[in-house]
């Protein structure tokens, strides 16, 4: 048998490659309220609460390696059509959410109710990604 793995923390860092990175980073800071930390032609992050980041990265910037500090470099990555992505959000926040999305002219293209007792809400960013918002009881772990 082999040994445990090392323990992880968390999720860090998830990326989405969108066609316009002024308007896909402006429309997460609109919508979720997002922190920029920093952006540049071929990026943008944004913090996530809980000590998550959200990558924003233009189409294509990222098929080459990046420089990274002390000469390293970020190995080349990508992703192409619509990817995916969920939000966790409180029980209580579901109808809030709801109406935010209604008032920001946001279609809910689907509506959950999981058997663990979570409700999730799906929609479309300007880029066509799936994004879900859940409340707990999505997975037994959340």
């Amino acid at each position: 048998m082999s040994p445990a793995a090392p323990r992880i923390s968390g999720v860090l860092e998830t990326s989405l490659y969108v066609a316009d990175l002024g308007r896909a980073a402006t429309f997460y800071r609109a919508l979720f309220g997002f922190e920029e930390f920093m952006r540049d032609q071929r990026m943008c992050a944004l913090g996530v609460p809980g000590g998550q980041v959200l990558l924003l990265f233009a189409a294509g910037a990222t098929a080459a390696p990046a420089p990274a500090p002390g000469g390293a470099f970020i190995p080349p990555h990508g992703g192409t059509g619509s990817l995916h992505l969920c939000f966790a959000i409180p029980f209580g926040e579901l109808a809030t959410w709801e109406q935010r999305l209604r008032t920001a002219n946001i279609t809910v293209e689907s509506r959950v109710h999981w058997p663990r007792g979570g409700t999730s809400l799906y929609f479309r960013d300007l880029d066509g990604h799936s994004v879900e918002l859940a409340t707990p009881g999505l997975w037994p772990n959340a």
